[in-house]
């Protein structure tokens, strides 16, 4: 009785597990809405793992930069992986170039995809806008994800019919190299998208971690005061900019110090991200303004793009 209760149970199991596995989506075709660093790192590495893509932005130039990026990307690449076999290298460089396309017609581009991954500028009313139209045009099974890394995730799925297969899929720059994904799960996220997502981004070779629509995820909720912190040491004149970055170094064993990697990320980013936290909570004191990175950031001062930030790199 034990063993048939036993091969009873078993086989329970095994039908939930093979009916829950047969319920996700399995992303083959991936469309990418923006041919900036991100969008086209995203879509090198989708495409690089076998999938199918469509980069999709405003213009045939935009596009054609996006294209020689991915293509340089690649050959550097190849000629790491492929050091002892070059025509292998020449193969998977050709091989991953031949899975993407570009387009300037997002509508179309949505039609038949599996998963749209938004990487457009950060800002909330250009990204409903985007969103709203292209909910038209997808197909029902298709998950909409947004690469955000400091807009809610549900502000951004409200302007969309399918908020249980709406998601954040957060890419770190640069997207070929860095393993990280951070997969942000609405409360309207259907188990079956998030499980999806989760697939996807193991599928690309990355490490997924979940987090919930807390103002910038796990990373930056974390790296983000801290950076700010740096600021506001260095703002009473505690210590000198120089001197903080060398402690947090060899003190911490941190790659770059706080300002080296303000500059680094920008600096304008930075101020969006904590302007934008502060309007959702004007008392924390996490999210205060700081006199100055704005005096900085008024002078076009955004870091290493710029020429200069808090250091000079002319």
């Amino acid at each position: 009785m034990a063993f048939v209760t036993r091969q009873f149970v078993r086989s329970v199991s095994s039908s939930s597990a093979a009916s829950a596995a047969a319920k996700k989506i399995v992303i083959k075709h991936v469309t990418v809405i923006g041919g900036g660093l991100m969008g086209a790192g995203i879509a090198q590495v989708a495409a690089a793992t076998g999938h199918t893509v469509v980069l999709v932005d405003q213009t045939e130039d935009i596009l054609a930069k996006s294209r020689r990026g991915i293509e340089e990307s690649l050959r550097r690449m190849a000629k790491k992986k492929f050091a002892e076999n070059p025509k292998a290298g020449d193969e998977f460089v050709e091989k991953t170039l031949g899975s993407t396309s570009t387009s300037t017609d997002a509508a179309a581009a949505v039609h038949s995809t599996d998963l749209v991954v938004e990487a457009i500028v950060e800002d909330l009313a250009v990204k409903n806008d985007l969103f709203k139209r292209l909910d038209k045009f997808a197909a029902e099974h298709t998950i909409f994800a947004s690469n955000t890394s400091s807009l809610q995730i549900t502000s951004i799925a409200n302007a969309t019919t399918r908020q249980d297969r709406f998601a954040g899929l957060h890419f770190f720059n640069p997207v070929p190299m860095m393993k990280l994904v951070e997969v942000i799960k609405i409360p309207m996220t259907s188990q079956k998208t998030f499980e999806s997502l989760v697939d996807f981004s193991k599928a690309l070779g990355k490490h997924p971690v979940s987090c919930k629509d807390t103002p910038g995820f796990i990373v930056n909720r974390l790296l983000v005061p801290y950076l700010m912190e740096a600021i506001r040491l260095h703002e009473r004149g505690d210590a000198s900019k120089e001197d903080i970055d060398i402690a947090m170094k060899l003190g911490a064993g941190y790659p770059m110090g706080p300002f080296e990697l303000l500059d680094y990320v920008g600096l304008d980013t930075t101020k969006f991200i904590v302007d934008g936290w502060h309007e959702l909570d004007v008392k924390d004191p996490m999210f205060q303004p700081s006199p100055a990175l704005d005096k900085l950031v008024a002078e076009k001062k955004f870091g290493k793009k710029s020429g200069e930030g808090f250091y000079k790199y002319k």
